[in-house]
């Protein structure tokens, strides 16, 4: 998503309008605010006391619904990784208020101006939250890594922990993270070029005033830390999955690779931003060359994510092995049940799993029910985030109008010629005829409208 730094809220109007379309709830009802005050006066008395250990967060600064927390320690050559999960569970029981209304959200819905929680900020920013100070209820992941990187599950159990340090990813320092912290994003970055997994980790796309009043681009790139926090992560959920496919349960993460006319489409963008993709080079290969410092690789990183068939979910289907090819592994999201409805869910199953239980019922049936759900909410999120970048780009444009640019024709439709900018991440709609993907031709910005959120380009000689 491109975030908006506005601080005059110009685009206040436009942000309104987009939650407005796209029906993103405003607040929790009073029956879900009353059952939030109840479950936050609830005394965990199902887990096991592992305050001694000296878990942390790593998080953006402003974070407040912190759903991990960690702890590392070397047996041999392994990492073992205390992965600990805020544990929604607890608080939010089958068929509550606030269950019925995370159902119907699936998501939290993130805008640059705010968000629309999948729980009352009672339970996301405070009593569920992993931060520091007081003792937390949490799901703790056990997971083992070896010099490979392999990953694999050795326990799962519900515990009270203590956040020692809530950690900051622009601000904290090498010294103040646990042993082998950037030794594990090592071996499960050696581990995910051995899979042939995808390195795209495009950064985030930021459109900012000047002081004349106009929009421009910046890139906010992932910082090293936060790099290899999502390693932590990864590790998990991969492990997770294992141990469910194997049991014969779970729920699944996939996505199909880009398609043979998306690939076509990304190499005439590339021809745009001047990047050099050999073209006996495949897609995977050329990801690994590219460098999200580079504005410009940047930029082709985030068509590359927009290029995909997009993830869903699937539950476990015996004789089929569920596939991420993004990732190159059988994947499960576990990790972010504040955030993710059907990571509520998986981690029942695996807390079931790696104890020996059955996987309860109703866990199951949900299994089935979520991929709907999820869908709904991711196709909800997406369409969101489309006009967030709409308009960005519109504001980045406006007052631009007569301005002429380079472009490069990535795809054709029946209302003319697709086409990505050469010098900015905009991609728009021009009519054009006798051209091919992969043409290069000049435009001339006709209409930037914020309100609409559209774009009005002419082809030029």
């Amino acid at each position: 998503m491109k975030a908006l730094r506005d601080p005059q809220r110009l685009l206040a109007g436009g942000l309104a309008a987009i939650r407005a379309q796209f029906q993103v709830p405003e607040t929790f009802s009073p029956a879900v605010q009353a059952a939030a005050e109840t479950a936050v006066r609830l005394v965990p008395d199902e887990h096991g006391d592992r305050t001694a250990l000296p878990f942390v967060t790593l998080d953006p600064a402003s974070s407040t619904d912190l759903d991990q927390a960690f702890a590392l320690e070397r047996a041999g050559g392994d990492l073992i990784l205390r992965y600990a999960i805020a544990d929604v569970a607890w608080f939010v029981r089958d068929a509550d208020p606030i269950d019925a209304e995370a159902w119907r959200r699936g998501t939290t819905c993130y805008l640059p101006d705010g968000k629309a929680g999948l729980h009352p900020a009672l339970l996301a920013d405070q009593a569920a939250s992993l931060l520091p100070g007081g003792p937390r209820p949490a799901v703790i992941l056990t997971v083992r890594i070896g010099p490979d990187g392999d990953s694999r599950l050795e326990g799962a159990e519900r515990a009270i922990i203590r956040n020692r340090a809530k950690l900051a990813y622009e601000t904290v320092r090498d010294d103040e993270l646990p042993d082998g912290f950037a030794e594990l994003a090592r071996r499960i970055e050696a581990a995910a070029d051995h899979r042939g997994a995808a390195r795209v980790d495009p950064p985030q796309q930021e459109v900012e005033q000047d002081g004349s009043g106009h929009f421009h681009l910046a890139f906010r790139p992932r910082l090293a830390a936060e790099e290899r926090n999502a390693a932590l992560s990864l590790a998990s959920n991969i492990a997770v999955a294992r141990a469910l496919y194997e049991a014969g349960t779970g729920l699944f993460r996939v996505m199909a690779p880009p398609d043979a006319r998306a690939q076509l489409r990304l190499r005439g963008t590339a021809r745009a931003f001047e990047l050099d993709w050999p073209a006996a080079m495949t897609l995977e290969q050329f990801e690994r060359t590219l460098s999200g410092t580079r504005p410009r690789d940047a930029a082709f990183m985030l068509a590359i994510r927009r290029a995909g068939q997009g993830a869903s979910y699937v539950p476990f289907r015996a004789g089929e092995r569920p596939w991420h090819a993004a990732l190159a592994a059988t994947y499960a999201h576990a990790t972010a049940p504040l955030r993710r409805l059907a990571d509520r869910y998986v981690l029942r199953a695996v807390l079931a799993v790696a104890n020996g239980r059955p996987v309860p019922e109703e866990v199951t049936a949900a299994f089935d029910r979520l991929p709907e759900v999820m869908a709904r909410a991711d196709g909800r999120d997406g369409q969101v985030d489309r006009a967030v970048i709409d308009l960005a780009e519109t504001a980045l444009l406006a007052g631009q109008e007569g301005t002429r640019f380079a472009a490069v024709v990535t795809d054709l439709s029946g209302n003319g010629a697709r086409i990505q900018l050469c010098d900015l991440p905009v991609v728009a709609r021009v009519a054009a005829d006798g051209v091919q993907p992969g043409d290069a031709l000049n435009v001339r910005l006709v209409a930037a409208n914020p309100e609409r959120r559209t774009l009005q380009f002419e082809q030029v000689g």
